[in-house]
């Protein structure tokens, strides 16, 4: 299928950019319903710079999501050190993790999670007014967001009143509203269609490539990771670099 966006290359500066996300020696672990432990990070590193992509694959429950979540400062890790736009996420108290986390991280889940009762302009407004942008301001970039994601005219419909790749289009603006250093998405297309999905990607790719975001990516789908910069397994609670030889089995089933 032919996109409306162009495949554009992290540009060099980006490149020569210290990394938005840093992970050194991350753990963490669980206790499972036997009350044994499980270790499902044993042991993280991972830089992405600027404008770079990287892909996350492993099997269900290989500790995927906590991965994404202990990156964004949704969870804390147990051993190790995660940095953000090089602020070291576990110095931070409540307030400035959420601030972090606001201004800094973009996330953008399987479920889009917008505010039912706001219009798809409002959701992508509300994160930026969270963090005391100025109303013209938020009002202005969310439009912009909505342009790109071919949404305008529908901007002023509730959730309940787009469709699903809708919906989800806005979820992607609304994670792009405060320019992150960092976007952070988890299964992001998958409740969609394949064109659907193909026409998300694309998006999601041009927009995090042309604003110099950093991405990590969680899917099932080996034809998605491999347009990632690089593509890692996560195996065993450490990330692994998947070559042009790894096959199939070496992701998710």
């Amino acid at each position: 299928m032919s996109s409306a966006f162009p495949s554009v290359q992290p540009p060099a500066a980006f490149a020569r950019a210290e990394p938005s996300i840093v992970a050194r020696g991350v753990r963490k672990s669980y206790v499972g319903g036997d009350g044994t432990p499980l270790q499902v990070l044993d042991g993280v590193d991972l830089e992405v710079r600027p404008g770079e992509m990287v892909s996350v694959i492993g099997q269900s429950g290989s500790g995927k999501s906590t991965l994404l979540h202990v990156l964004g400062a949704l969870d804390h890790a147990d051993a190790g050190e995660v940095f953000v736009g090089g602020r070291h996420v576990a110095a931070l108290k409540e307030e400035a993790l959420a601030e972090l986390r606001g201004r800094n991280v973009g996330f953008v889940f399987q479920f889009h999670h917008l505010l039912r009762e706001f219009s798809a302009l409002e959701n992508v407004m509300m994160p930026q007014l969270i963090v005391g942008t100025a109303e013209g301001a938020a009002r202005k970039r969310a439009e912009e967001l909505l342009g790109l994601v071919g949404l305008m005219p529908r901007a002023a419909h509730k959730p309940a009143q787009l469709s699903g790749g809708e919906q989800q289009r806005v979820a992607v603006a609304r994670a792009l509203a405060n320019r992150p250093l960092a976007v952070l998405a988890d299964e992001p297309s998958g409740n969609l269609d394949p064109g659907t999905s193909e026409r998300l990607h694309d998006l999601l790719f041009a927009v995090c490539r042309e604003e110099g975001a950093a991405m990590v990516l969680v899917t099932h789908d080996l034809g998605l990771a491999a347009r990632a910069d690089r593509v890692l397994r996560l195996h065993g609670g450490q990330l692994v670099a998947v070559g042009p030889e790894a096959g199939p089995t070496q992701a998710d089933e």
